[in-house]
């Protein structure tokens, strides 16, 4: 992988967001694909398990948001970006998330694991 062809799959993936049905899912994972939405969580494992997940948790295709990304490093067949969600209009839920993807050969994704972040919440006990 380079960090053309992450941002390309990041750029699919709100793609596959904003589109009705998870046909673009198929393009984009592997059939034994994992996907981890938190990295304490258990990951989501098959594609099977991942379209499911995905239905349910946006709300549709026509959801409103904005997303960007940034490519932080790639190595190898590994990747990690930076991605920044802001959901509504106005903004009513935001998330700041760190992605660390892995890659087949044919650019799908074997793993995805979020590290997801929002401003409400405190990451320490101090401060």
């Amino acid at each position: 992988m380079d960090r053309n062809r992450v941002a390309a799959w990041i750029a699919a993936y709100e793609q596959a967001w904003r589109t009705p049905g998870t046909a673009a899912l198929g393009t984009m994972f592997t059939p034994d694909a994992t996907y981890q939405q938190g990295p304490y969580r258990d990951p989501v494992v098959g594609l099977p398990a991942i379209v499911r997940m995905w239905d349910s948790e946006r709300d549709g295709p026509d959801e409103v948001f904005q997303m960007t990304s940034e490519v932080v490093a790639v190595d190898g067949d590994t990747a990690v970006a930076r991605v920044q969600v802001r959901y509504g209009d106005p903004v009513h839920q935001e998330w700041r998330d760190l992605w660390i993807m892995r890659f087949a050969e044919d650019g799908r994704c074997l793993s995805l694991e979020e590290w997801p972040f929002a401003p409400e919440r405190r990451t320490t006990a101090a401060g």
